[in-house]
């Protein structure tokens, strides 16, 4: 899948992908990373949740971070947008 996602705000091809759960060599959850803009998306229940900031939760992105910040790379942590921990 990663083959055909691209950043929904500024088309950046290709997201980095970063695992924090897998199985079976699916993604189970974890995070798609747009090196351009800075922008990160969690995957949860192996779906990416890659809506435009306006319409993302701030808290719900913030719990998965929080639940995850042992994997979360640095990057997304302090400079990841819509906002970080």
């Amino acid at each position: 899948m990663l083959d055909i996602l691209a950043c929904p705000v500024d088309k950046h091809y290709p997201l980095e992908l970063y695992e924090m759960q897998s199985q079976d060599q699916e993604v189970k959850e974890g995070v798609l990373f747009c090196p351009k803009c800075s922008r990160y998306y969690p995957i949860t229940e192996e779906i990416p949740v890659m809506l435009p900031d306006e319409l993302r939760e701030m808290q719900r992105d913030i719990d998965f971070l929080n639940r995850w910040k042992e994997k979360v790379p640095d990057k997304i942590k302090s400079q990841g947008k819509p906002w970080h921990l």
